[in-house]
């Protein structure tokens, strides 16, 4: 299964976006458990390729997807690619860092959030398109988009909880970005992995729940 196969397979990109990354390691692992197999390490912390690169080489879960966030530059977006990133999210649309991944081969979602804007992302090569921030607009407005458009494939990320993934997958997205949501901080502050792996079962349950 490629990556755009894996992402309309398993419906949920679970983005980390955390000040301390040296948890890594029992983090995925713990998602992991909860049947989690596709993970975004955002930029936002400047530990992230090295987490995607010793994930990339060392002895983890053959399944596990790993891709690179908060990307916003052709540089970031090359060195995560060195890094090993099997996909490249960005929360804006540049046509330059479309072209660099497609040139590399690897899946790229660059982020949109009009129609407008979410065609054009779609229309330079993107393999999917992130709605963000979703939060804003729910589940009707993607269904809405879809209508005229049903030939793209787009990810809603920021504000999906276990309380609305259900009316996004419902509205035909091929996957969703969910983070805080999951990922509770005071949780993973207190190493509590037992929590992360029910919490991602829930989310894992729900999405199972919803496929045909």
């Amino acid at each position: 299964m490629d990556v755009v196969q894996t992402l309309a397979a398993r419906k949920i990109v679970v983005v980390i976006r955390l000040d301390d990354l040296s948890i890594a390691h029992d983090l995925i692992y713990a998602l992991h458990k909860g049947g989690i197999t596709i993970l975004e390490f955002t930029l936002t912390n400047p530990d992230a390729l090295q987490v995607i690169q010793t994930v990339r080489q060392g002895a983890y879960p053959a399944d596990l997807l790993i891709g690179v966030g908060s990307v916003t530059t052709v540089p970031q977006t090359l060195d995560a690619i060195e890094a090993g990133a099997q996909f490249v999210v960005s929360p804006i649309f540049k046509r330059e860092i479309v072209a660099v991944a497609k040139e590399q081969n690897v899946v790229v979602m660059p982020g949109a959030y009009t129609p407008t804007e979410i065609y054009a992302a779609w229309e330079s090569g993107a393999d999917v398109v992130k709605v963000f921030p979703a939060r804003q607009l729910g589940a009707s407005y993607i269904k809405d988009v879809l209508a005229p458009l049903p030939q793209l494939r787009l990810m809603p990320t920021g504000g999906i909880s276990l309380d609305n993934i259900a009316a996004y997958l419902q509205a035909g997205v091929i996957c969703v970005g969910v983070g805080g949501s999951l990922l509770d901080k005071q949780v993973i502050a207190q190493r509590n992995w037992q929590q992360v792996t029910a919490e991602a079962k829930r989310y894992t349950q729900r999405i199972v729940a919803e496929l045909p």
